[in-house]
């Protein structure tokens, strides 16, 4: 049962309600991430609602009907984040975790390790305990595989995840292990599943051969009632009659849990398929089916291998499979971002140089616009994201140091330049400083317990409704223009009109408590926003194979040719050339730039002086990595801060 609270309770009141709940012996606590204040009741009241909605402070009572409590959505609306490291598993970014199936040596383990930090996983995985079906396969090194992994962990920077097999590894487990795993023979040991309850790690949570997602769960709330929320699930696939794979990969649990349940959602095709083929196929599938993250074994030399060797991706095919996943999960509204680890470190290297403030980046609009989004996908969870009320603003607030990025939006596939933000990068001292690439998407959304039938208005941002235009047309709805799709969504949600709807963004609809009536209702499904970082410094080394640049050039016959014969000369690929009227010189343009080069290279100084020389204005608006269509190598793992 969930007990809703009257928005005007007072310390008094919810202080003698938290007595009541004690005298009835509930086991309850306050739930998070939602604007009206909620206490959850654990176990069956012993009392009728009626008697809950007498104390004082109650508004209503809400009855949760799943045996789950802590791990059923209604509980807890928002989608939980699990950190690990500098890693937060959910949301917007894919989890790619990655290693072999059983440390065997450490120069296994420290090989593979580079070679899948290489291809751009950010966990590392390998079990030291191994249940077996056979008393006489490879059960693991045991404590000199936690030891092994401890190094890995060291060397590489990327947080481990091994197996837990019996209550009495726990301590070793809090010593040497970042992300404990309870495998599927282990789903319904309930001990076990106490005992990592009160150890507090990060738990992924493995599907039993033949467990119902009910029981799954069930096997979450466990771990959920001792302490933890750090809980992940793990489809690893279930037992079924069919015989060409090891295991029937449940790609349908995905949306079943994104119903169900707020923790993330990780899937291993490798347990799943058995077979090495099979893998790729079946992990590219489980991103667009809305996974958060991956658990593949890889290993470099799986014919040697003492454990589940014919479904060990070999190291090339899983930096292809990496690839892949970059082009898929935009399509979805995910990304794979290669610079993750790189990224967070520098910001939390930031972060402490300034007192252990937490880092900001500004932002047009407010919670819920898409340029949220953006900073969300691009920062995660590493920095504050910070509302202003126009792109000029954020320039500001960077100048002015009350944030320390900014995001804006450049350039949109189907209307093109954001004109007025490249004329405000000409304005300012600052550079951009990396970029990311976001589908978007809109919904039509609505009050809970309004229908399609019930929408007379749709409110959203005028560039909205003609995106939206194919849709919009088999309605006769009255079209109101806002500001931006976020105030869309925050004006139907605090409206008492039934009668209004929104389009907007999934983001937004879950900020301001709507929901969705249509999905994906954009005429043209290729509508992407190239989204740029602004700052005054770069934030990590990562392969800089990019830069943007303003130019104008002479007013005389082939000026503009003389300048861009410069990049063909030096094979320097030209991306992007526009031109814009240069304010208070009727006539005259200037001339903006998108290379493929680092302009600020020492290799490349000739070709900057060529241009400076053949143009009357040059600037550099910023030199910057574009996720690349491979992972980086090595140079990718230094920082520039």
């Amino acid at each position: 049962m969930i007990l809703e609270l009257t928005p005007n309770i007072t310390a008094a009141e919810k202080s003698a309600l938290v007595v009541a709940l004690q005298e009835q012996r509930c086991d309850f606590r306050e739930l998070p991430d939602t604007d009206v204040q909620r206490i959850g009741i654990m176990n069956r009241a012993i009392r009728e609602p009626d008697f809950f909605n007498r104390l004082p402070g109650v508004a209503r009572t809400v009855p949760v009907r799943t045996p789950y409590k802590l791990v059923s959505r209604q509980m807890h609306p928002q989608d939980t984040l699990v950190r690990v490291g500098n890693v937060l598993v959910g949301g917007d970014r894919i989890t790619v975790i990655a290693g072999p199936c059983a440390i065997e040596s450490r120069e296994q383990a420290l090989t593979i390790a580079h070679l899948v930090k290489k291809a751009g996983a950010i966990l590392f995985r390998g079990g030291a305990f191994k249940p077996r079906t056979s008393p006489y396969s490879f059960q693991g090194l045991e404590e000199e595989g936690l030891k092994i992994r401890a190094e890995v962990r060291d060397t590489s920077g990327r947080c481990v995840v091994t197996e837990m097999t019996a209550p009495s590894q726990a301590e070793i487990m809090q010593k040497y292990v970042d992300v404990v795993q309870l495998g599927a023979r282990n789903m319904q040991n309930f001990e076990l599943l106490k005992v990592v309850g009160r150890m507090g790690k990060p738990v992924l949570l493995k599907r039993g051969l033949s467990g119902t997602i009910e029981e799954w769960l069930m096997s979450a709330e466990y771990i959920l009632s001792e302490g933890n929320p750090h809980v992940m699930l793990c489809e690893r696939g279930i037992r079924t009659f069919e015989p060409y794979t090891r295991n029937t990969l449940d790609l349908t649990a995905i949306p079943v849990l994104r119903n169900l349940t707020h923790l993330p959602i990780i899937i291993d095709p490798s347990h799943a398929t058995g077979i090495r083929e099979k893998v790729s196929p079946m992990a590219r599938a489980a991103i667009a089916a809305g996974a958060d993250g991956l658990m593949i074994e890889v290993h470099h030399e799986p014919d040697k291998a003492l454990s589940d060797g014919p479904q060990s991706l070999y190291p090339l095919q899983f930096g292809q499979l990496m690839r892949d996943l970059y082009v898929i999960a935009p399509v979805v509204g995910k990304q794979l971002d290669f610079g993750y680890l790189d990224k967070a470190r520098a910001v939390a290297l930031r972060s402490r140089g300034a007192n252990d403030s937490r880092q900001k980046a500004a932002f047009m609009g407010r919670v819920g616009t898409f340029s949220h989004k953006a900073c969300l996908q691009y920062f995660g969870g590493e920095v504050e994201a910070l509302p202003v009320a126009s792109f000029r603003a954020v320039f500001a607030a960077v100048k002015s140091d009350t944030a320390d990025f900014g995001v804006i939006p450049l350039e949109n596939s189907l209307s093109g330049s954001i004109h007025e933000n490249y004329d405000i990068l000409n304005d300012y001292d600052l550079s951009i400083i990396g970029e990311i690439k976001l589908r978007i998407m809109h919904h039509l959304m609505t009050n809970p317990g309004v229908d399609i039938g019930d929408i007379r208005r749709v409110l959203s941002h005028p560039q909205v409704f003609g995106q939206c235009r194919h849709f919009l047309e088999q309605h006769d709805w009255e079209l109101v223009s806002v500001s931006d799709t976020a105030a869309a969504a925050q004006r139907v949600a605090d409206g008492r009109n039934t009668g209004d709807a929104a389009i907007a963004s999934q983001v937004a609809a879950e900020e301001y408590g709507l929901k969705l009536i249509a999905e994906n209702i954009e005429t043209n499904p290729r509508n992407y926003t190239r989204f740029v970082i602004i700052g005054k410094s770069p934030l990590y080394t990562g392969p800089i194979d990019k830069t943007s640049l303003i130019c104008s050039t002479r007013n005389e016959p082939g000026a503009l040719y003389e300048t861009l014969k410069i990049f063909a000369e030096n094979r320097i690929n030209l991306i992007k050339l526009e031109s814009r009227p240069i304010q208070g010189e009727p006539w005259r343009y200037m001339f903006y730039m998108d290379i493929e080069a680092d302009l600020d290279a020492d290799a490349l100084k000739p070709v900057r002086k060529a241009l400076e020389q053949k143009t009357d204005y040059l600037k550099i608006l910023g030199a910057y990595g574009e996720v690349p269509e491979a992972p980086p190598g090595e140079g990718a793992e230094s920082q520039r801060v």
